[in-house]
C-alpha cells in the first residue's frame, strides 16, 4: 500500500505574530490619540472666564469681513450716514429687525418699536457691549437716542431654521450626529459663559419655550452658535441674597423649570409678589431638551442621546440644587465627544492590523 507523502506547513512561531500586532495597534492607537488631541484642542478654548476671541477688536471697536484694521463702533452720525436700510426680516415686542447695508457689507439694523419697552431695549445693549467674547454676535455700533444697535449679519438666521438649512444640497455634509453634537456643545458653552460672566451669573431669561430659545441664538456660515438677543439677562448674586423672576406673569408647561411654575396651585390665583425667585439652575433644566432639537433624529444621534442619558436625568433634578453646573454639562458633553470620536475611528485602526 502506498503511503501518502506527509507534507508538513510551515507556521509562524505564535508569539511573533502576537508581538508585531501588539506593536501596530500600540502605534496606531497612539497616533490616534495623538490626532485626537490636536482636534479636540483646537474644538475646545480654556474654561477661563473672558473667553475673548483672539481675532476680536479691543474693546469700542470692531472689524468685518477680510478687513485687517479695527473701526470704532459707529455712532449716531455715522449710522444715520453710512447705514443704508434693504428691508425688515423680523419683529419682535421690544424691537423690529432690518437687513441694511454699510459700506457693502452686509449688517443688521435694530430699533425699538414699543416705547414702553425701551428699559429692556438698552438693557440688551448695555449686555451686548459687555459681554462681546465669541459667543455673542460681534456690535457694530448703536445710538441710544435713536434706540438702535447695529450688528454683524449672518446669512443663516436663528437657530429655528436648522434643519431646513441641514437640507439645503450645500450644507448636507454638515448633517451628521458630530456636527450636530458640537451645536449642542456650543450652545452649552454659551451657557456656561453667561453663568460665570464678567458680569457675574447671568440668567437667560427668554426661554419659555422651545421656539423662544431657538430664535435668541444666530447659526454661523461656519457652523457654530452666538447669542443675538440679550434683552432679558437678569444678574443672580447670591452673596448679596438676590435672585431672579423671569418677567411677571405665570409660567406654564414642562419646558419651564418646575421652579419657575406657580407654586401654589390651580385655586391660588397668581401673584408675582408671592412667586419665588429662582437661580441660574433653570437654565440647566432646558439643555436636554434644546440639545435633543440639536441631535435630531439621524444616524448616530440616538448613540449620543444614550452616553448623555446620565448628564440629562440629573439636568432634569427638581430640585435645582441638584442640577449640574454648566461647566460639568460641557466637561460630560465634551468627553462624549471625545469618545465617540475614537470609537468612530477604531475601526479604521483594526483594518490596519
Amino acid at each position: 500500500m502506498e503511503k501518502k507523502p506527509h507534507f508538513s506547513r510551515r507556521e509562524f512561531p505564535p508569539r511573533e505574530v502576537s508581538s508585531v500586532s501588539l506593536a501596530l495597534l500600540l502605534a496606531a492607537v497612539l497616533l490616534l490619540n495623538a490626532l485626537l488631541y490636536l482636534y479636540l484642542n483646537k474644538l475646545y478654548t480654556s474654561s477661563g472666564r473672558a473667553e475673548t476671541d483672539p481675532s476680536l477688536c479691543p474693546f469700542g471697536y470692531f472689524k468685518l469681513g477680510a478687513v485687517k484694521n479695527c473701526s470704532p463702533w459707529l455712532s449716531c452720525e455715522a449710522i444715520n450716514r453710512e447705514v443704508r436700510k434693504l428691508k425688515c426680516v423680523g419683529e419682535g415686542a421690544v424691537k423690529k429687525v432690518f437687513l441694511s447695508e454699510w459700506k457693502e457689507n452686509k449688517v443688521v439694523l435694530s430699533q425699538l418699536t414699543n416705547s414702553e419697552l425701551k428699559e429692556d431695549f438698552l438693557h440688551g445693549l448695555k449686555m451686548l457691549k459687555a459681554l462681546q467674547s465669541k459667543h455673542v454676535v460681534r456690535l457694530l455700533g448703536y445710538c441710544e437716542q435713536q434706540f438702535t444697535i447695529l450688528t454683524e449679519y449672518h446669512p443663516l438666521g436663528s437657530l429655528r431654521g436648522l434643519n431646513e438649512t441641514l437640507h439645503i444640497p450645500k450644507y448636507k455634509g454638515m448633517n451628521t450626529w458630530h456636527r450636530r453634537l458640537m451645536l449642542a456643545i456650543d450652545y452649552v458653552s454659551i451657557i456656561r459663559y453667561l453663568h460665570s460672566s464678567p458680569l457675574g451669573t447671568l440668567v437667560m431669561c427668554d426661554s419659555n419655550d422651545l421656539d423662544k430659545v431657538l430664535s435668541q441664538y444666530l447659526l454661523t456660515s461656519d457652523f457654530h452658535i452666538l447669542v443675538n438677543d440679550l434683552d432679558a439677562l437678569p444678574l443672580v448674586n447670591r452673596s448679596a441674597g438676590r435672585l431672579v423672576k423671569c418677567g411677571h406673569r405665570e409660567l406654564r408647561g414642562e419646558f419651564v423649570a418646575p421652579e419657575q411654575r406657580w407654586p401654589y396651585g390651580e385655586e391660588v390665583p397668581f401673584e408675582d409678589d408671592l412667586m419665588p425667585p429662582y437661580d441660574e439652575k433653570t437654565d440647566i433644566w432646558k439643555i436636554p431638551d434644546v440639545s435633543n432639537f440639536f441631535l435630531g433624529h439621524i444616524e448616530g444621534s440616538d448613540i449620543v442621546r444614550l452616553h448623555l442619558f446620565d448628564i440629562h436625568t440629573a439636568c432634569k433634578k427638581k430640585d435645582p440644587a441638584d442640577r449640574p453646573s454648566a461647566q460639568e454639562v460641557l466637561d460630560t458633553y465634551r468627553k462624549v465627544l471625545t469618545l465617540l470620536i475614537r470609537e468612530a475611528a477604531m475601526p479604521g485602526t483594526r483594518e490596519m492590523l
